[in-house]
This record gives structure tokens, C-alpha cells and sequence, in this order.
């Protein structure tokens, strides 16, 4: 049967849209962006929602990050979903557990958890015109009218490819699949990576090992963390007074977006005031002048995604902590051998090696109009349309889906105005009674090409550097414009870039 054989059949029976009843809609994925799709839908008066979540809890990456050291580099103030804004935060800079329980409770109180299938991966969705058949890991099979990916960005750990890695005789683990049971206490401790969650690693570990051996490829520009522990009085003013909580948001929410967001689109004058900023928590933390050197980076800063930790530069400083600049020629049983020779004995290897970047809703196959497959069509580089849809996958939305502004900002509140230009296409499908939306191949390319070329003026192209945001296309997979424009854009759909399909 042809597409237009299939949408032909199934336009027989009435949509919903056609039908006036509720749309069934499936979202992928219980972390921020579907905890945030199910109370928004619910307040737009869409209820008919189920949630599928591969694991036993809410809370995706602050559910499977459970790292020494782990933080958030957004402020807590901000890092917050806007329908919940919470008083008590303990700190400026949330910690992981405090954030996995904030999840956890807005999960509970907006009625979320109750729609959640939870240990039910989803391993297929194919597209039957108008509908979507999903199918789960034990091979349930359901038909939803509308499906969200709310997969995440981050949430494949890559391995690095080293010789003898199975070799090692130790324990040996990734960074997101802590093992709690290893005591690292007077161990001699190793890291492969340097980036964000290594650098809240060592911070965190560094005092309790015998030896730390950090083994970087490229350093990268550090901001100190203001980190703050808010008190029990101003907490309490907040809970009082909800309206600052809301003012405090707004206050961060400009401040994010006009610095460092800013600095990697084009603002000079931010981009020389965060190198500034970074050279001089540099200077101030490392007084070795070699051990300095090492740390220097040889790019602009905010190339790649700005780090924001204090805790770092002191423990290398450490006698006991040692970082290795020499690239790594194998894993043997006792440790690491780096090309100049030398045997770098450890008793625990930790993998800070990131994540797969390009993945977002696969290893799920995804099947839309006329047999296409979207991992083929992504092609190891995804993109999409305005972040939230792809041309051929009808009524598919996805939330941080490809090109989405990510950069130091607060994905919450990006997955936020992304479920609000999602209600505002549903809404269009309710009053027009269409069966269907999906973005036209013209506006698709017109949209992503003016995308390809801006990106080439950001520092994240200019500034010298790879960084994880660069996919096989040969360039990021960014938003290259200031963040704000986008967030405006949520609430402006266009809609003559979409097929309205009746």
C-alpha cells in the first residue's frame, strides 16, 4: 500500500482533530522535556497522554549522572520549570541529588508519574497516515495520533576506542555508569576526558585518592563557579513572596542568554570579557608556570561549551594528582601507557569520554512517510526543522531535538517554549480538523541552509577548536543566532513552512 493509499483508508474513519475527541499522544522519554510536555498538554487541555521511560524512574540524565562532584552550571533560580519554581534551593548551583529530587516531586505533584510506563523502552515507530504505531521492547504495539520524542540530547555514553581497553585489570567504568561500589578511597585513580563532568570529578575525588592521573587531549577554558549556599532566612523570604522567585528567573534567564550565549554569536566584547575572566581564574588557581601551560587552551574561549568549575585547577595542583598531556597508546592490565612510553599504574580507570551527540530519540527505528528512516536520513547528521520536526514524519515532534539553541542555557526553559510551539500546531489541527503536520521540504531546507551558513561566523567555527557539537556534517549542530530570537520564535509559528494535511 502507498502513502496516499494509506492516508486515503485511514481518512475513512474520522481523526481527531475530525472527530473532536481527544488526541492520543505518546511522549518518549520521563526526563525534563517530557515532564514538561505533560503539564503544559495539560494545561492546554490535552489529557490523553502516556509517557514511556526505558528506566524505573522520572528524571533522565539527573537520573543517570550519579557522579561524585555532579552540578548543574545553569542556576538553580533558572534551572526550574516556570509552573514550579521552587524557594528552597539549597544552593545557586543545584547538585545533582537535589535536582534528581526536584524532578522526582514536580513529577509527582503535576500528576506526571501516574502517565509514566516506566522499564518500557520504545524500539519502533512507524508512521500508518495519520497515525503512529509505536512498539515497545516486549513488543506491546499501540497507535497514537501524535508522538513526542523527549529523548534528551546526552544520553549514550561513548567508549573510547584504545587499544587493550578490556584488557585493564581494575575497575573500569563510564562516568554515567558510576559504580558506586568501587571505593575510591587511597586508590590511584585515573580520567580519560577533561571536559565538564571530569572536571567536577576531580574536584570531587581528588582529596581521597593516593594518586591522580588525568590524561588530557585538549584543555578547555574554565570559569570559576560563584557557587552559594542560599540560608534558611532567604529561602524562607522567597516562599513568602513568591513574585521574587519569578523576578530572580527573569534576572538569570537575561543574564544567560546576553553573556555567554551572546559571546558565541558575535559579541566581541563579551567573547574578549569571558577569556579575561578564564585566564584570570587560571592565573589565580595555578602558580606552576608549566602546569599552567599545560592548561592553556590554544582556541577562543567558548568554542565548546563553557565549563564553569572551581574546584578543578586546585586538586591538579595537588602532589599527588599528575596530568598527562601525552596521548595514550594503550590500556594494559596495570594501567595506561602513554606514547612516550611510560606506564601509568592505576587501580580504577574512569571513562569521562561524553556522549553520542548525534543520537537524540535513536537507537529507536523511526519510520515515516513512504518508507523513510530517519537514522538513514539524518545520515550521522541530524537535523531538523526549526528543532522541532522533520519533513516526511507527520504529527512528529521532538523536544531538544537537532540545531536547538543548547550552549550554557537552561534546556528547561528551551523545552518549555518548545511544548508551547507543539500546543500551538495541535491547536491548528483542532480548529482546521486537519489529520496531519509536518514542515515542507522547501522551508526545511531553506531554514537548515541559512542555518549552515550563519553557523560559520560563531566562534564555534572561528574560534580553533573541536568540541562535540560538530557532527559528521563538519560543522555544529547549534543554533547560530542569539538564543533569544529563538525562544520568541516558539511563539510565532509560521505556519505556511508546514503541510496542513485534511
Amino acid at each position: 500500500m502507498t502513502a496516499a493509499d494509506a492516508h486515503s483508508a485511514s481518512t475513512a474513519t474520522p481523526t481527531w482533530a475530525q472527530a473532536g475527541r481527544q488526541p492520543r499522544i505518546a511522549i518518549i522519554g520521563a526526563g525534563m522535556s517530557g515532564i514538561a510536555a505533560v503539564v503544559k498538554l495539560q494545561k492546554a487541555g490535552y489529557t490523553d497522554l502516556t509517557v514511556y521511560e526505558k528506566s524505573d524512574r522520572v528524571g533522565g540524565t539527573w537520573r543517570e549522572n550519579t557522579y561524585p562532584g555532579l552540578s548543574c552550571d545553569v542556576p538553580s533560580r533558572w534551572y526550574s520549570f516556570s509552573f514550579a519554581l521552587k524557594a528552597d534551593w539549597p544552593h545557586r548551583f543545584s547538585y545533582g541529588p537535589d535536582i534528581q529530587a526536584y524532578m522526582e516531586a514536580v513529577a509527582n505533584d503535576f500528576g506526571v508519574t501516574r502517565r509514566v510506563k516506566f522499564n518500557t523502552a520504545v524500539t519502533d515507530l512507524t508512521y500508518q497516515s495519520p497515525c503512529w504505531q509505536l512498539t515497545t521492547a516486549g513488543g506491546q504495539r499501540e497507535m497514537y495520533d501524535v508522538v513526542i520524542s523527549a529523548t534528551g540530547i546526552l544520553h549514550q555514553p561513548v567508549y573510547p576506542n584504545i587499544k587493550g581497553l578490556e584488557t585493564f585489570a581494575g575497575a573500569a567504568f563510564h562516568s554515567a555508569r558510576w559504580d558506586h561500589a568501587v571505593d575510591l578511597k587511597g586508590k590511584r585513580v585515573g580520567i580519560i576526558g577533561t571536559g565538564s563532568t571530569s572536571c567536577q570529578i576531580v574536584g570531587a575525588v581528588t582529596n581521597d585518592v593516593s594518586e591522580m592521573h588525568v590524561f588530557q587531549r585538549t584543555p578547555h577554558w574554565l570559569s570559576p563557579l560563584p557557587q552559594k549556599a542560599y540560608s534558611p532566612r532567604w529561602n524562607k523570604l522567597l516562599a513568602r513572596f513568591p513574585f521574587l522567585q519569578r523576578i530572580i528567573y527573569q534576572f538569570y534567564y537575561q543574564l544567560m542568554v546576553r553573556t555567554f550565549s551572546a559571546a558565541t554569536v558575535g559579541n566581541k566584547l563579551m567573547q574578549r570579557w569571558m577569556t579575561k575572566i578564564c585566564l584570570d581564574h587560571l592565573a589565580d588557581s595555578v602558580p606552576d608556570p608549566v602546569l599552567r601551560a599545560k592548561l592553556t587552551p590554544d582556541y577562543e574561549a567558548t568554542c565548546k561549551r563553557m565549563i564553569f568549575c572551581s574546584d578543578y585547577y586546585p586538586a591538579l595542583c595537588q602532589p599527588h594528582a599528575h596530568l598527562v598531556t601525552e596521548g595514550i597508546e594503550s590500556i594494559e592490565p596495570q594501567g595506561v601507557r602513554t606514547v612516550d612510553g611510560k606506564l601509568h599504574e592505576l587501580d580504577v580507570l574512569v571513562l569521562a569520554t561524553g556522549f553520542n551527540a548525534a543520537a537524540f530519540i535513536l537507537p529507536t527505528r523511526v519510520t515515516g512517510e513512504n518508507g523513510a528512516d530517519l537514522e538513514q536520513v539524518w545520515d550521522g547528521a541530524p537535523r531538523a526543522h526549526r528543532a522541532v520536526a522533520m519533513p516526511g514524519f507527520p504529527n512528529f515532534w521532538m523536544l531538544e531535538g537537532p540545531t536547538g539553541p543548547v550552549g550554557n542555557l537552561s534546556l528547561i526553559a528551551i523545552s518549555e517554549h518548545q511544548v508551547d510551539y507543539i500546543i500551538s500546531m495541535l491547536d491548528r489541527m483542532k480548529s482546521d480538523r486537519l489529520t496531519a503536520i509536518a514542515p515542507t521540504q522547501t522551508a526545511f531546507d531553506r531554514y537548515n541552509n541559512a542555518m549552515r551558513e550563519a553557523i560559520k561566523s560563531t566562534t564555534w567555527v572561528t574560534g580553533g577548536c573541536k568540541s562535540w557539537y560538530i557532527d559528521k556534517s563538519g560543522l555544529p549542530n547549534l543554533y547560530p543566532w542569539f538564543p533569544i530570537n529563538y525562544l520568541k520564535e516558539m511563539h510565532n509559528p509560521e505556519f505556511s513552512e508546514y503541510r496542513l494535511m485534511k
